[in-house]
């Protein structure tokens, strides 16, 4: 946290609650919560976002309702945040990996190979581990509503990787992510953290020779015109969330929450069907591109990395997290 007593914290709280309130009532009792996020108007998560904003103002008969600022209007991911622990915004969606900082049992969403499948990722973020994990940042003044689905990322390079033992000594695009760059070693690669704008230009000036996304990124950042192999080994599945700030969830009713968060839920799901929609259409895409899609035996990639998650057996509550997410069914 930025702020450095409890004291300052409550009079910035209260300063941007007073500030926020006067924005939520404009006509009568109707009420408007700020949301927003870095993603353009094209994207399934923002479609989603859309969505849950059109069904509260169902549900609600129009007492509550959501503006949503998109494509960083209103800061990057980690601004959002501190904006919603303030009060000067109320909702924003951010990377699981993002809120590793504010709920660190969270990080157990980046491990390779922690989900056997689209089927199981559902189960798990539906369930009893999911639901936990979307309150764990409440202590700092930020709550979970929903999981967005943000797809599965694979590796695609210039060359084809087909079995780890072609990822030796290939120099890999990675988030700065410590799971991500151990990941990459683990695999016999060269893990290389790379800002998401830069990268393009990395590979064609061959600073890399690939990178890891799911494939509406692979095909919307227009990567597939340097790499001509995309494979589909899929490691990791790290969702988006839906955050609400505690001072804006507080400040709404019982049933004004209630309305939120059963839209949200709606939301989640209606996305899950735009987001595979996407991913189909962007394997076409790059396809009809000259691009190989490589259908590789996930079980040697999981078999290489697997001691990433016996590396927490020293910490009994991630441990713990690992195995209740592998025995959902």
């Amino acid at each position: 946290m930025s702020f450095t007593t409890t004291t300052s914290f409550r009079v910035l709280v209260s300063l941007s609650l007073l500030l926020m309130l006067a924005g939520c009532t404009e006509m009568s009792d109707t009420k408007y919560l700020k949301l927003a996020h870095g993603l353009d108007t094209s994207h399934p998560v923002h479609k989603g976002m859309v969505y849950m904003a059109e069904r509260v103002a169902e549900k609600s008969g129009g007492q509550l309702q959501i503006e949503i600022y998109p494509s960083q209007q209103l800061g990057t991911e980690r601004q959002c945040l501190e904006l919603l622990q303030i009060g000067s915004l109320a909702m924003t969606k951010v990377s699981a990996a993002v809120m590793e900082n504010f709920a660190p049992n969270i990080q157990v969403f980046s491990l390779p190979y922690i989900f056997r499948d689209r089927e199981h990722i559902y189960h798990v973020l539906d369930g009893e581990v999911g639901r936990e994990l979307l309150l764990q940042g409440e202590k700092y003044w930020l709550r979970g509503l929903a999981y967005f689905d943000a797809g599965q990322r694979s590796f695609y390079s210039k060359e084809p990787i087909r079995t780890p033992a072609d990822l030796a000594d290939k120099k890999i695009r990675v988030q700065e992510s410590v799971t991500a760059m151990n990941l990459v070693r683990a695999l016999g690669g060269a893990p290389t953290p790379i800002s998401w704008g830069e990268l393009y230009t990395a590979l064609q000036q061959g600073v890399v020779d690939g990178a890891e996304n799911n494939p509406p990124s692979f095909y919307t950042s227009r990567h597939y015109e340097v790499c001509k192999y995309y494979t589909l080994n899929e490691h990791t599945a790290v969702p988006d969330i839906l955050v609400i700030g505690t001072v804006a969830w507080n400040h709404l009713t019982a049933q004004e929450q209630q309305w939120l968060q059963e839209a949200a839920d709606e939301a989640a799901l209606y996305e899950r069907e735009l987001w595979q929609k996407a991913e189909e259409e962007a394997l076409e895409a790059v396809k009809a591109a000259g691009v190989e899609i490589i259908i590789p035996d996930k079980s040697l990639f999981a078999e290489q990395t697997h001691s990433l998650l016996e590396a927490y057996s020293d910490q009994p509550e991630k441990y713990e997290l690992i195995q209740r997410i592998q025995a959902v069914q």
